[in-house]
């Protein structure tokens, strides 16, 4: 693990070539990127193959610079136009879902069931693959716990890094 300027970096390709520097042979490399304990991501490249990516935070990232690397329209919307076309009627249906159920309840309190959307209509929350962490011993859900509401994204890599063995010199490059 060693600390990396990002600043010639413009793309996840940029990015992946970057790590593929770094690696020794063609082992696993994981980059981490922390926005001002706004988010936090883990881009997972192993050799030639296409990064995986998860976010913790997808609409606190698109108000980022660095997460315009890691938001890519293949993490976003991966089957394109149509998959987003399918979304759309579904965040609809639920929409007209709920206005049902709060005119019929008159509580707003329903409001917040609803996918939550932030810049561009990029999902509020965690996005992208939750299992790239899995076989190193951070399940799906340690990692989506530790995007969760309320988690703080320097907290959520020290403990990542702490499952990861590599704690320290996670430190030592802060």
């Amino acid at each position: 693990m060693s600390e990396t300027e990002l600043d010639n970096v413009e793309t996840l390709a940029d990015l992946a070539d970057l790590a593929r520097e770094a690696a020794q042979d063609d082992n696993t490399v994981l980059v981490f990127i922390e926005q001002e304990d706004a988010w936090f991501a883990v881009v997972r490249v192993d050799g030639e193959e296409d990064p995986r990516i998860f976010v913790s935070d997808a609409a606190a990232a698109a108000r980022s610079s660095y997460g315009d690397v890691v938001l890519t329209e293949e993490l976003v919307g991966r089957a394109g136009d149509s998959e987003f076309d399918d979304l759309d009627s579904l965040v609809t249906e639920l929409e007209e879902s709920e206005d049902a159920e709060l005119s019929s309840t008159g509580s707003d309190d329903e409001e917040d069931e609803g996918p939550a959307t932030g810049p561009g209509g990029v999902p509020v929350g965690p996005l992208g693959d939750s299992e790239l962490l899995s076989e190193f011993g951070v399940s799906s859900g340690d990692l989506l716990d530790l995007s969760g509401e309320g988690a703080e994204p320097g907290d959520a890599l020290n403990e990542i890094a702490d499952a990861l063995g590599c704690a320290e010199v996670l430190e030592a490059v802060r």
